[in-house]
């Protein structure tokens, strides 16, 4: 049996879409922590271009890029978004203590790309595994764009988000969200 660095690490992310850099730092986390749990975000139940896809997809993306034993050790929770750190931090906290036990050891761990990732300072009571750049630095904002103009940049992503990706775009939502980014400003997403 491997002796785990902790016993839960949590990775937060809106995971839209799933892409290399994310693959890696899971692939990071599973060798650092028994399991991981993925705290989805913007997990409301409805749809906008920045969020273009339900929690229930996103979690059927992430997994169909890692083997049965991975998938075993993978965990997640919806955060719906509360806009309010204070309320948010408390869910992201409820949730993850929902599938924990009080004696876990849990981790949180992330990289500070930009002033956007300000909110994983807001859990001190977690050991952070900080994470450098991983695979260059990719976006999900510019692969979201690049999807609704009709492309997949299959370079940044793995293979079961792709295949997600051209399954969805045969969905009857997908002309509506490409419809929607082709009369919203761009600066929008």
């Amino acid at each position: 049996m491997t002796a785990y660095a902790f016993d839960y690490l949590v990775f937060i992310g809106r995971f839209q879409p799933f892409h290399l850099a994310h693959l890696q730092t899971i692939q990071i986390a599973l060798q650092h922590s028994q399991k991981v749990i993925l705290a989805l975000g913007s997990a409301q139940n409805e749809r906008n271009l920045k969020n273009p896809f339900l929690a229930q997809e996103r979690e059927q993306m992430i997994l169909s890029n890692f083997s049965a034993a991975d998938q075993a050790r993978i965990q997640f929770v919806h955060v719906i978004d509360v806009y309010n750190d204070v309320k948010w931090v408390k869910l992201v906290k409820d949730l993850v203590a929902a599938v924990t036990q009080a004696s876990d050891k849990v981790g949180l761990i992330g990289h500070f790309k930009d002033e956007s990732s300000y909110y994983l300072q807001l859990f001190p009571e977690w050991e952070m595994l900080e994470l450098d750049s991983l695979v260059g630095s990719i976006s999900a904002t510019p692969l979201r764009e690049a999807y609704y103009r009709g492309e997949i940049q299959t370079e940044f992503l793995p293979q079961g988000t792709i295949e997600f990706l051209q399954k969805f775009q045969s969905s009857e939502i997908y002309p509506k969200l490409q419809a929607k980014y082709q009369q919203q400003d761009k600066s929008n997403l």
